[in-house]
Order: C-alpha cells, then structure tokens, then sequence
C-alpha cells in the first residue's frame, strides 16, 4: 500500500487560518517535521490546499520515527578500528 511522505518545508505564520487548520490536520506542527500519510482522495486535497508549503514524495512503506532519525543522523566523518592482535 502506498504512502505520501509530506514534510513541511516553509512556516505557516501569516498566512490563513484554513491554512493553518489544514496543517495541523496533516499533523505537521513544526518546520522539517515528516508524516506518512496512505494515498488517498481525501488527503491529497489536503495537501493541494497546502502545496506551496510542503514536499510530498509517494513512498511503498511508511517509516517509523526512529527509521527517520536513522536517515537523517549525518556520517561522522570518521572510523574507529580497534588495533591488530599480535600474535
């Protein structure tokens, strides 16, 4: 089954209440927040309503909040290898 993944990009502060509403209704309170959504009429008028403020990509499986935390820890730059045994 198929999902969207909305993130919000830009802030929501100025604009509509009905805007505002929509949002939160999406579940996005916060700037570079992420929901999964599943496909469907309903939500994709939601996310027209909203289009200029958020991203929306159609993913196969939702990801729960630790697989998100997962991509988005960054590399650290550097390995740590433990020394050779010596025999």
């Amino acid at each position: 089954m198929p999902f969207f993944k909305i993130t919000l990009i830009r802030s929501a502060i100025g604009l509509p209440t009905k805007t505002t509403g929509v949002l939160k209704a999406l579940g996005l309170r916060k700037r570079m927040a992420t929901v999964f959504h599943p496909v469907s009429p309903q939500v994709a008028g939601q996310i027209m309503a909203v289009k200029e403020l958020v991203a929306v990509s159609e993913v196969e499986k939702a990801m729960s909040k630790a697989e998100l935390k997962a991509t988005r820890k960054p590399d650290p730059g550097y390995y740590i290898e433990t020394p050779a045994t010596e025999a």
